[in-house]
């Protein structure tokens, strides 16, 4: 028969017998994507610009969360949350991030840092399209960030903070199945992995990313091209992603220096200082659970990072809860012993000898 036919395809379609006119539609531009938020939402039009300077959806999904008829601001960033949530669940943990600004202690300089980074994913509407960088940039749109540190030093804990200041979906990539032996595999996975996310409202976050983004290698064999090749796959997605993706080590050194030249936040998490560790243990129990007695100033002598910490006041809170008493000095230290164990280092009882006359902090 004869006539004109449209196919509305993913990807052009070769070895067609008739002739075929390709036309690429690309999403609309955020001020597209506005604007369709404004027609669509009706009586709710005022909250448009912050849903498209967040979101990247097509005329579809808007048209589709629009007309659920829901007009309160916080239901309609809810509802985006959860259309930008789909295809993710495969490669990657969702992460219900309750952790805030006042239950993550750092250094000054790397709070700050913190800060800026969570006011650039908010802001990043204004500076692309208002002030007009999206037309001087063709990639690198997207904010990446290191956060470098030891284990327990924060890292996870500051992805939750950002994640709920922003109010985002926050999930951990699943590296053991993004990561595949056979070649090709880790490229679709990753090509996956950021197209489900691409939609806006969702900060990836890969933990011991050493593991997916080591140093290229010489070509000695054709493992070492490949793996080079994926290497080279990630950082490419990661310029060309529009959302937030946070790298996680222990190893910094063990990175592709190309990573760390090209990623926008380069975060350090040092092991607390004594004063540092006197604030987490201040902030470490929750205010339901009873505490009596607790040198604050005692235990910040004790050399752990906050991971650690976490550990042996929830061990603690067990010990405390099993004889329906409060968590007393005691019972911390136990808990503290308990800890040096299973980090296999040696106790110094001298460093355990708390002197109760001594005055306490409740």
């Amino acid at each position: 028969s004869e006539g004109i036919f449209f196919l509305d395809a993913r990807g052009a379609w070769p070895r067609l017998s008739r002739p075929v006119v390709t036309v690429d539609v690309s999403k609309p531009t955020p001020m597209e994507q506005e604007a369709a938020w404004t027609t669509y939402l009706g009586p709710a039009a005022a909250s448009a610009p912050v849903l498209a300077g967040q979101f990247d959806f097509s005329l579809a999904t808007i048209r589709n969360i629009a007309s659920t008829g829901l007009v309160d601001r916080d239901q309609l960033w809810e509802a985006c949350l959860s259309s930008g949530r789909t295809g993710l669940e495969s490669l990657a943990r969702r992460i219900e991030p309750r952790a805030t600004w006042d239950n993550i202690v750092l250094p000054a300089a790397e709070m700050a840092m913190l800060r800026q980074l969570a006011d650039q994913v908010r802001r990043r509407a204004f500076v692309y399209d208002t002030w007009g960088f999206r037309s001087r940039m063709n990639r690198g749109l997207g904010i990446s960030a290191l956060f470098a540190g030891e284990s327990g030093t924060g890292k996870t804990m500051a992805a939750e903070v950002i994640a709920n200041e922003l109010r985002l979906n926050l999930y951990m990539v699943d590296l053991s199945q993004v990561v595949n032996k056979y070649i090709g595999v880790t490229e679709k996975n990753l090509k996956q992995l950021f197209d489900a996310a691409e939609d806006g409202g969702t900060i990836l976050f890969f933990d011991e990313a050493e593991a997916l983004a080591g140093k290229r290698s010489e070509v000695k064999e054709a493992h070492d091209r490949y793996a080079n090749i994926e290497i080279a796959y990630l950082l490419q997605r990661m310029e060309a992603f529009s959302g937030l993706a946070i790298l996680a080590t222990n190893m910094k050194a063990a990175l592709d220096p190309a990573f760390v030249r090209r990623l926008r936040f380069i975060v350090n998490f040092p092991l607390p200082g004594a004063a540092e560790r006197r604030g987490i243990w201040e902030r470490i129990f929750p205010p339901q659970t009873p505490i009596s007695g607790l040198d604050f100033d005692f235990l910040a002598r004790l050399p752990l990072a906050g991971g650690n910490i976490q550990s042996i006041a929830l061990n603690a809170a067990f010990l405390a809860s099993t004889i329906n008493g409060a968590v007393t000095m005691p019972v911390v230290l136990d808990a503290a012993r308990a800890e040096y164990r299973k980090l296999a280092r040696p106790i110094n009882e001298s460093d355990f000898h708390w002197d109760e006359s001594a005055g306490a902090a409740a």
